[in-house]
């Protein structure tokens, strides 16, 4: 039985333009070719943090119409994102077709990070624009590294909306794209509706959950760097190569950036059983194959 392999492609590592991301999936979509000839079958999500965040630009600067919330903003950037990356992998992959599937994730409207905003999107300032930004646009920022970037909330991933619409996709031999950026948020009303909340969801945790309930057995973050570092940034950095989920949750790993990455690996081998890797999106098969990147197993 083939195995199912769940690839999260990083919004930063795609770039912000559309060059940047043809270039990056293009290189990409080889590399799921030959995951595909060796029998596995490819499920791709991607992020949409640098993307959303410069749609949320244009929409404050065009003026003549009411802005469109972020749930509208996401779904816009899972149809940009995901059709790229359709259109490559289906130059590339002759005998199966893509599908692109516009996700909804479902929260909590009571997670507190609607009253704590913590999720970086856009582009980076310095303190002083950021602020500036913030006082003329009623935009929450904080420091991401040496510089600065709005955040947004951020809420908990409950349930993948589309669940066993993907299922049956992947079952019948599709190449699918879905939980982009993590899913368009929305919740559950009063009225037994959904309705989209003004929040992004962190898509490495949303492709964690995706990745368990679909029973993959694989789950793989493609980023900018090549694993998860311990003493980032310092001169005693380490690259952490093969770990268990025990010494990866005894870390100290920035809530902004690889905090989140190192939580959804995490939760995918303890409750699913499988393996996880963090590392480079150029590393896609050395990650699958377990020889590139941290690899994460349960013991």
């Amino acid at each position: 039985m083939s195995k199912t392999i769940i690839i999260a492609l990083g919004g930063n590592a795609l770039g912000d333009g559309l060059a940047e991301q043809m270039v990056a999936v293009k290189a990409t979509a080889r590399s799921i070719v030959d995951l595909i000839e060796q029998g596995h079958r490819v499920v791709v999500t991607h992020g949409n943090g640098p993307q959303v965040g410069l749609l949320a630009l244009m929409n404050d600067a065009y003026t003549s119409v009411s802005p469109y919330p972020l749930d509208v903003l996401g779904a816009e950037t899972e149809g940009q994102i995901g059709y790229v990356i359709e259109m490559e992998l289906d130059n590339v992959v002759h005998h199966q077709d893509t599908v692109a599937v516009v996700t909804r994730t479902e929260v909590d409207r009571d997670d507190p990070a609607f009253g704590d905003p913590t999720k970086f999107i856009g582009p980076i300032y310095d303190e002083a624009d950021a602020r500036r930004l913030a006082h003329e646009l009623g935009w929450t920022v904080k420091p991401d590294g040496d510089h600065w970037r709005r955040v947004v909330p951020s809420p908990q991933p409950k349930r993948i909306v589309q669940l066993e619409a993907i299922r049956r996709l992947v079952d019948s031999g599709f190449l699918v794209v879905c939980a982009g950026g993590g899913g368009v948020p929305v919740v559950w009303t009063e009225q037994q509706i959904h309705e989209g909340v003004e929040a992004v969801i962190d898509k490495d945790l949303a492709s964690s959950l995706l990745a368990r309930d679909l029973g993959a057995g694989v789950l793989v973050l493609a980023t900018d760097v090549d694993g998860v570092y311990t003493g980032w940034g310092t001169p005693e950095q380490r690259r952490l190569d093969r770990v268990t989920v025990a010494e990866l949750r005894g870390g100290d790993f920035p809530a902004g950036s690889m905090g989140p990455k190192v939580e959804a690996v995490c939760r995918f081998v303890e409750h699913a059983g499988g393996r996880a890797a963090i590392g480079a999106l150029a590393d896609i098969e050395g990650l699958v194959a377990g020889e590139a990147g941290t690899q994460v197993v349960a013991a």
